[in-house]
């Protein structure tokens, strides 16, 4: 089966701990083709998606998307161009959605999962409301399953105090990608910083990409092998 991931930095897999490279060694047989790419935002990959045209033959895609229109606020500098407003936002994702749509028989929207592991904060909140449209453009299509990420953050980080911590300087990101390649290393600093989940607030631990993976395995389990 040939599984396509499209998405950012979380689905790219640097920095922090690759969730893919869990669920390959999980499902040997399977394809996956990793399209993640570093900093992009809604209208990035809709500009990216647009230019070079995706392979038609994905059994399954999972489309994660969203988090950089709310963490590249918090940032020194934008990579990317983001979403001016909510109902741009909503325009460029149908619109991404149904370029996914054309090249796969399946799609799982993923809701943004987090910026900062403080569940209460203005950028947890607003994504949040990303998740609300993003499911509820979801819900319009027939082949379209949709993926609550933050909800499943949430459960976790009831159960344990995280600091506050942020990554903000985008240089302080890149020495983070340069300098923390192992994930021993990477789980090492996001004790330091009082991080459970992430290194920096956004990117996965090694216990994040895991949980990341298993709901990721579920549902390849439960959509291209009936196995619940």
């Amino acid at each position: 089966m040939k599984i396509g991931l499209i998405g950012d930095s979380l689905t790219e897999g640097r920095p922090g701990v690759s969730f893919v490279k869990i669920l390959q060694e999980q499902f040997v047989a399977d394809k996956f083709v990793n399209l993640g790419k570093p900093g992009e935002s809604i209208k990035s990959l809709h500009s990216r998606l647009t230019k070079s045209k995706l392979e038609t033959d994905y059994e399954l895609t999972f489309l994660w998307i969203g988090v950089n229109d709310v963490y590249a606020k918090l940032l020194s500098v934008q990579a990317q161009p983001i979403a001016k407003d909510h109902e741009e936002f909503k325009d460029y994702y149908q619109k991404v959605l149904e370029i996914v749509l054309a090249s796969s028989k399946q799609v799982v929207t993923v809701s943004p999962a987090l910026v900062g592991e403080n569940t209460t904060s203005v950028s947890n909140k607003e994504i949040k409301h990303l998740s609300t449209i993003i499911q509820s453009i979801s819900s319009q299509y027939p082949n379209v399953r949709f993926l609550n990420m933050q909800s499943v953050f949430e459960e976790h980080l009831a159960k344990v105090k995280s600091s506050d911590y942020i990554s903000t300087k985008v240089m302080r990101v890149m020495l983070d990608v340069i300098f923390y390649k192992n994930p021993n290393r990477i789980d090492q600093l996001s004790q330091k910083r009082g991080l459970h989940f992430t290194m920096d607030g956004v990117h996965f631990n090694s216990t994040g990409a895991r949980i990341v993976a298993a709901e990721y395995a579920s549902t390849i389990d439960r959509l291209l092998y009936n196995r619940h």
